[in-house]
Order: C-alpha cells, then sequence, then structure tokens
C-alpha cells in the first residue's frame, strides 16, 4: 500500500516516463505540483526523489505498470483520481506537444482510474491552455 501522496507522484513520473524521456521540464513540474496543490501541504517535499526512484523500480519489475495501477487506486479514494489525472496531465503538457506514447498512456489511465471521458477531455484542455507558449519559447 501507498499514501494518497505518493499514488499522486508515481502519476506524474509514470506519465513524464511513458515516452521514455523524462525531461527537465517534466520534473520541474512535478516538483512545482508537489510544493504547490493544497493536497500536498501535509507531504515532506524531502521526500520526493525516493519516492520518484520507488515508482521507477516498481516499473521496471515484471508487471509494473499494472502492480502500478493497481496500487494507486486503492491508494486514492475516487474524489482524487480526477486530481491524479490533472497531475498527469500538466506534467504531459509542461515541455510542448505530448508525444503519442504520451497520449495512449493518458487513455490507459482514465480507464484504470475510472475518469468519465468528457471530465478527462475537460481535464486535458484545461492542461493545454495551462502551458500553451506564444511562438518560440515567448
Amino acid at each position: 500500500m501507498i499514501s494518497h501522496h505518493a499514488a499522486l507522484i508515481y502519476v506524474m513520473v509514470m506519465v513524464s516516463a511513458a515516452d521514455r524521456n523524462m525531461t527537465d521540464a517534466e520534473l520541474g513540474t512535478i516538483g512545482e505540483i508537489v510544493n504547490f496543490l493544497p493536497i500536498f501541504r501535509d507531504y515532506d517535499s524531502a521526500l520526493l526523489p525516493r519516492t520518484t526512484a520507488a515508482c521507477a523500480e516498481l516499473l521496471d519489475s515484471d508487471e509494473g505498470l499494472d502492480r502500478a495501477f493497481s496500487l494507486i487506486k486503492a491508494a486514492l479514494p475516487p474524489r482524487l483520481r480526477e486530481t491524479a489525472y490533472a497531475c498527469a496531465c500538466d506534467v504531459a503538457a509542461s515541455d510542448g506537444e505530448p508525444h503519442q506514447e504520451v497520449i495512449r498512456f493518458l487513455e490507459i489511465m482514465r480507464h484504470r482510474l475510472d475518469i468519465d471521458r468528457l471530465i478527462a477531455a475537460a481535464i486535458e484542455r484545461g492542461a493545454r491552455a495551462r502551458f500553451t507558449r506564444l511562438g518560440n519559447g515567448g
């Protein structure tokens, strides 16, 4: 069993790793989310590297993805599953247009966490709006 904090971090790490390339922008967004969102107010951010490493280790194991989703779903009450999806979408949007692997992973996550399709679309659109850039880096 993992904590709800760890579950939220796991979804962010998993979406960042979906395209096999965890960028500085994605890792920075994970740190910002942990330091900013009220759900992490009682989380010791010094644990973030350890939690991230535990997720990566789990994903490298046999059936790691299935095991990770089982742990996440068990740790998150239904009202936090949309929060988890929103965090994942923010990480996916943080370094520009997400790769096809990331889009597919978000679809899998939506199904595994029982996120309604219309709610997911709204969350995805909000993430794109928050991370839109003007021109070349402006």
